[in-house]
């Protein structure tokens, strides 16, 4: 489980991006990948991971009902943030989800000492596992309620086409990741400079 987690790369700079980001916009999202982003984000301990993991033998019944409702979430916040890029308007449907989750998941944020540190931890008021979810539909309310102001921004790589939110000085940052798909930008641009074809023009 370490190695699953430590694959996993936040880029997206706020936790509804990273959830978005989890799947390519023609995937859907896997139990695995939910619940490795919810370790990754430290929502849950590894040791509440492990047990998540194994949710769907011991329980199929709630892990496929919170799966249900983490892809619904993942396909309206997509579309919502889409349309935020583009600077269009964005359908009252496609927030429904976000607020169903706020709505459930009454509870509050706790102080949690945990492998040295002290961190963060959402404490829901109920037992079920819709909780999971609240933390990402908080940040995806925020962003969505910044609207316009949003410096949300989509990878230039067309293979990639992440979601990130630009907090750099001059809001002109065009990767999810300099150091993934900045630099093969480079490299590719170097590469077709330096091309006999383009020596020979």
């Amino acid at each position: 489980m370490p190695s699953s987690v430590s694959s996993v790369q936040l880029l997206g700079d706020r936790l509804c991006l990273d959830f978005v980001n989890t799947t390519p916009s023609h995937a859907e999202l896997s139990w695995e990948g939910f619940i490795v982003l919810l370790e990754a984000t430290r929502i849950v301990s590894a040791e509440r991971g492990a047990k998540l993991l194994v949710l769907p033998q011991s329980d199929p019944q709630s892990a496929q009902g919170l799966l249900l409702k983490a892809r619904r979430l993942s396909t309206s916040l997509r579309k919502a943030l889409t349309a935020m890029h583009r600077k269009q308007k964005i359908a009252g449907e496609w927030v429904e989800p976000v607020n169903e989750i706020l709505r459930i998941t009454e509870g509050h944020d706790e102080l949690v000492f945990e492998d040295g540190a002290w961190h963060v931890e959402f404490v829901a008021r109920e037992g079920g596992l819709d909780w999971l979810l609240a933390a990402i539909a908080r940040s995806a309310a925020e962003l969505v309620a910044e609207g316009s102001k949003a410096p949300l921004r989509i990878c230039a790589n067309p293979q990639c086409k992440l979601f990130f939110y630009d907090k750099s000085r001059t809001h002109l940052r065009r990767w999810c990741s300099m150091s993934t798909c900045g630099n093969r930008s480079k490299v590719a641009t170097f590469a077709r400079k330096h091309s006999p074809a383009h020596r020979d023009a």
